[in-house]
This record gives structure tokens, sequence and C-alpha cells, in this order.
């Protein structure tokens, strides 16, 4: 993997981002300047989301219903907000989420008040991020971590950026977010997933554009190659 190829692109665009990649076969784990940086995590705790509900289920603490799985799979495949917002407000919002997502590795995400504690308004790390992926493949019951991954990879076309830099024989699934509600209103484009065979690879990548206008496609832009680079790029001598 093309590491320092993948900083030096990143440094050239406009704003920062925060990176960790794992290779879950050797246990190596590459983390960049800004892999502690607390960045919105936008979209991305949907994913945490769907593991809490499906343990949830699987504890008896609460029955999802067929709307429910349909909702989650919204969440999943093309990040769908209101579904996200229905079953937030459904299943306790803060007060049963936000207790557990610690659990699924997210242990240095926080809410403030300043915005609403939301889903949507969490502060996050590409730490917590790349523990949240690795729970989600080497913690769970593998019904769940099986659907998880097929969901990832099956994402709608408009969710293909990021991690699916990392190119279709990688076999990529994601879970992206992103916002231009960001406190500077600049972009952030997050994206979280993994590729390879096994599904060796995990990457997070957060991305601050600082970017107002064309901040979306800017940032877009960016975390996409930077995965690109990170797979196909020349490996490092």
């Amino acid at each position: 993997m093309s590491f320092e190829e993948a900083e030096a692109y990143a440094l050239s665009r406009p704003g920062f981002v925060g990176v960790v990649v794992r290779d879950r076969e050797t246990g190596t784990v590459w983390r960049n300047p800004h892999a502690g940086t607390l960045i919105w995590a936008c979209s991305t705790p949907k994913l945490a989301m769907v593991v809490d509900l499906l343990l949830r289920h699987d504890a008896g603490v609460v029955a999802l219903t067929a709307e429910d799985r349909g909702l989650i799979h919204a969440m999943l495949h093309t990040s769908d907000d209101a579904a996200a917002t229905a079953l937030w407000q459904r299943y306790g919002g803060e007060a049963e989420f936000g207790r557990r997502f610690p659990s699924y590795g997210m242990t240095d995400m926080r809410f403030t008040d300043e915005h609403p504690h939301t889903w949507g308004w969490i502060l996050a790390t590409a730490n917590d991020l790349d523990r949240l992926m690795n729970h989600v493949l080497d913690e769970l019951p593998a019904a769940h971590r099986d659907y998880i991954v097929e969901e990832m990879r099956s994402v709608h076309a408009n969710q293909r950026w990021g991690v699916w830099g990392a190119g279709p024989e990688a076999r990529p699934g994601t879970k992206g977010g992103w916002s231009d509600d960001n406190d500077d209103g600049s972009w952030l484009m997050n994206s979280v997933g993994f590729a390879g065979p096994g599904e060796r690879y995990t990457v997070a990548i957060m991305n601050n554009t600082q970017v107002v206008e064309g901040g979306y496609q800017t940032g877009m832009e960016t975390i996409t190659r930077y995965t690109e680079i990170l797979f196909h790029g020349p490996p490092i001598p």
C-alpha cells in the first residue's frame, strides 16, 4: 500500500483528512496525523445504529418489525436520513444509542451542546470508525456480519465513493457520510469500509474540506482518490 503517496496527495488538497487503515490478516495498523482529530461524523453513525438495533433485537430488548428492517436497509443502501431519524426516535435516541456506541468502538465520540444530540451531530474520529468497522467484522454474530457486509458491498450508485476507490476487483463495501453543516460552512466527506479478499483491509477516512463552494465534489474526489492511491499506487520501497 502506498501510504506516503496517498498522504502527499492529501497534503495537496484543500482541508485535511484523518485516516486509519488496518490489515486484518497481519494486524498492521497505519494512522495519519489526523486519525485522532474529532470531525462531525455525518451519516457514518448509521452503521453503529444498525449494529445496536440488531443486537438489541437478539437480546429481546426490542422486536424489530418488517418496517424497521426496511428502514435499516434504507440507511445502509442510500444513507436515508428520514429512515435514520425514524429509528433514532423510535428506539431511544441518545439515551439508548448514544450510551452503547462506545462499546462498538466509538470511544472518542461525543455530542455537544451547540447542536441537537442526534445521529447526525456526533463528533468522532477516524479511530472511532476504524474500531466500529472492525467490531462489525470481528465481533458480531456471523449472520449480522454477513448481512452488513453484503449491504455495504451493494450500496446505491450514489454512495460509491470514498473507500469505493479501492476498485471493483477489491470488492469494497462502504458507509459514507457528508454534510455542509460544518460550523465554518465547509463540507465534510467521510467514508468507512473494507476491501480485499475476506475483507482483509479496513479503511476509515474523514475529510474536512475547508471549502464552502464546491466542497461536496472536492471532498468526494479527495477521499476517493486517496483510497485509490492506497490500493493502486506504487508500493513503498
